[in-house]
């Protein structure tokens, strides 16, 4: 017999005499509470299955499958659940990765044809016999070359692709019933430990997300640890589905996209045009109020440009291309050279600094058409763009000031965000130097103004670090839009210099930063945000006029025309078809006000307002109405 010496975290030690010892058999020998509930357990730091054996002496963290950590391991595990279920229900089907991901997980297929939706229930139903046969997650260790003769000899290629490039002398494998996979893992207990699944839709994605190569079969799922926040899940989900901007954006007359015109190209049509006219328009006037100034540059510069800042080399598999008399251009996929240029024309003084210098520019890049999505993912888009370039000194107030302006914004559209800082990646450019001077500009800025944020490692521009404001919108979904970049070095490259007090040249800095961020982008998320039921300033359409009958025509002709000259944004809808299937049509367009033409009105000179809402307002003159439209608009409701 052999004494353990095992302590839960931050509690006294316990000695335990057994043969061995594992987790489970020393949590219970601890009497931890919930044990029905542990997902796996951190075994002196490091997360393992509940199986695994304890050495001498160990510190354990039981890990809740209801924690965020548990979920991420409930939820890895029901992909397994999946895989061996589509495996026996479709001999012969490789299988390649499964992860979790947020609110569930996903796993990729190559079959000899694709899978659809209508493979789904038969999927799930394969799925519950496994969790009712509530079987074992057992680990075993392997050499590389043992592991590649085991997935060779069931034809699992990609398994057997994945352990060559691991270059690992061992792997872990885990398998449950008939099924075996290669997973680091850990994994809960058993199968029997799910309660709460369901698969969501079938989706086309690339191996390892190059189209070059085979495109499979990707299964989504959504887990939780108990029905009752599946069902919550499921209902939002559904939610979600309604506001869909991609089905929305067609049916409210805001944009659409065309075969005949390319993947990732959105066409606007009058409405959306009009909506991204208002956007922007509010956009120009804040950024003016706030001390920047215009600037608008080229869709092309030369590709030696390019070359100097870094992006040919950093950036270019995401770049167009193209030649103009003998000479190689690139289509722009950012704005800054532009403005560095624009600063670089004249001397500059430190009395001259900051200048922020704003753009909303139309940029280019190559996104691969399989992560192309609505509004959300595009090849052309808008950027509000702006680049501020100040001493040191004046860094940690512009930066502040852009959070402010930040906050400002998202106030208006009655979103909450939270805040991230991304550190330095693997492929960029500038000095180890810079970038911790950069890194902790953007700390202390933060710090300053009280704000909590999460660190997110290496996931930086390849210019400087930067910060991502992740906006939470209706149904608590998050979004990134606005970034403040903080960069030493493309000043450096370009030689901007400004004349300080000591009549010395000296080298600024350079804040790249957007508030929406792309402006299709934020559009897709004010449309899910919303439900396409926009306030009355930011609404393409304002009111419509409806008439009772053809004789109600010229008083509500001249209603409109009272509206327009009040830049009231309004339609007419004179048609010969019964009310209530005019009003029907302009609350499925999701338009503010309904403004009711009939007999009364005509012979009181008044008109009788409806809600978006389906509530009725009192008669009331004209006036009264545009005085009701433009308070809203002035107070952005």
């Amino acid at each position: 017999m052999k004494a353990f010496l095992v302590r839960i975290k931050d509690k006294p030690a316990q000695e335990i005499t057994a043969e061995r010892l594992s987790a489970r058999e020393a949590l219970q020998s601890l009497q931890v509470g919930g044990l029905d509930r542990v997902a796996a357990v951190r075994v002196n730091g490091v997360p393992c299955d509940l199986s695994c054996d304890l050495g001498n002496e160990a510190t354990l963290e039981p890990i809740y499958v209801h924690t965020e950590e548990g979920l991420g391991i409930l939820r890895h595990s029901t992909a397994h659940v999946m895989a061996m279920a589509v495996k026996e229900l479709f001999p012969g089907i490789k299988v390649t990765i499964g992860p979790a991901i947020e609110n569930g997980f996903y796993y990729d297929f190559d079959y000899e044809r694709p899978l659809k939706e209508d493979d789904l229930p038969a999927i799930e139903e394969k799925m519950e016999e496994i969790v009712e046969a509530d079987l074992p997650f057992t680990r075993q260790e392997m050499s590389s070359q043992e592991a590649i003769g085991f997935f060779s000899d069931q034809g699992e290629t990609y398994k057997v692709e994945l352990i060559q490039d691991l270059g690992a002398e061992s792997v872990s494998l885990y398998s449950q019933g008939s099924f075996t996979d290669l997973c680091r893992g850990p994994h809960i207990p058993s199968t029997g430990m799910i309660k709460a699944f369901h698969l969501t839709h079938v989706a086309g994605a690339y191996w390892r997300g190059d189209e070059n190569r085979p495109m499979l079969s990707r299964v989504y799922g959504v887990a939780f640890s108990d029905p009752k926040n599946l069902k919550k899940h499921l209902r939002q989900l559904e939610e979600a589905q309604k506001r869909n901007h991609v089905k929305l954006g067609p049916q409210l007359g805001l944009f659409n996209t065309y075969e005949e015109i390319g993947a990732g190209m959105i066409v606007w049509h009058p409405k959306g045009a009009m909506l991204r006219h208002v956007l922007e328009t509010f956009e120009v006037q804040e950024h003016l109020k706030r001390g920047y100034e215009l600037a608008r540059g080229p869709q092309l510069l030369k590709t030696e440009l390019w070359k100097k800042s870094g992006h040919f080399e950093n950036y270019r598999e995401n770049m167009y291309f193209t030649e103009v008399d003998e000479q190689s251009y690139g289509i722009k996929p950012m704005n800054c050279l532009a403005h560095m240029l624009i600063y670089r024309s004249e001397i500059r003084s430190y009395r001259d600094l900051p200048k922020r210098y704003f753009e909303l520019g139309t940029v280019h890049r190559h996104e691969r058409s399989g992560v192309l999505h609505g509004l959300f993912r595009v090849r052309e888009f808008t950027q509000d763009d702006a680049h501020i370039i100040c001493t040191p000194d004046q860094l940690n107030g512009e930066i502040k000031g852009v959070l402010d302006f930040v906050k400002d914004i998202m106030g208006f559209f009655d979103f909450e965000y939270d805040l991230e800082i991304s550190t330095r990646p693997r492929k960029s450019i500038g000095s180890d130097q810079d970038w911790e001077l950069a890194t902790g500009a953007l700390i202390r800025a933060m710090e300053d103004n009280r704000l909590e944020y999460d660190m997110n490692e290496g996931d930086g521009a390849f210019y400087g670090p930067k910060i991502d404001v992740k906006l939470k919108d209706a149904l608590g979904r998050s979004w990134q839009c606005a970034t403040i970049q903080c960069d030493f070095t493309l000043p450096d490259k370009f030689d901007l210099t400004y004349v300080d007090k000591d009549g010395e040249r000296h080298r600024p800095v350079m804040i790249h930063r957007v508030i929406l961020g792309a402006v299709e982008r934020f559009i897709g998320v004010l449309i899910e945000h919303y439900a396409g039921a926009f306030p009355t300033w930011l609404a393409p359409v304002q009111a419509v006029v409806l008439t009772v009958t053809d004789r109600n025509i010229p008083f509500a002709q001249n209603v409109t025309k009272g509206l327009e000259d009040a830049d009231v944004r309004v339609e007419g809808d004179f048609r010969n078809e019964k009310l209530g299937f005019k009003v029907r049509e302009a609350q499925v367009q999701k338009i503010p006000y309904m403004v009711i033409i009939g007999d009364k009105e005509c012979e009181n000179n008044q008109v009788t307002p409806r809600l978006k809402n389906g509530q009725n307002l009192s008669p009331m003159p004209v006036k009264e109405l545009i005085d009701r439209i433009k308070d809203e608009c002035e107070q952005r409701r």
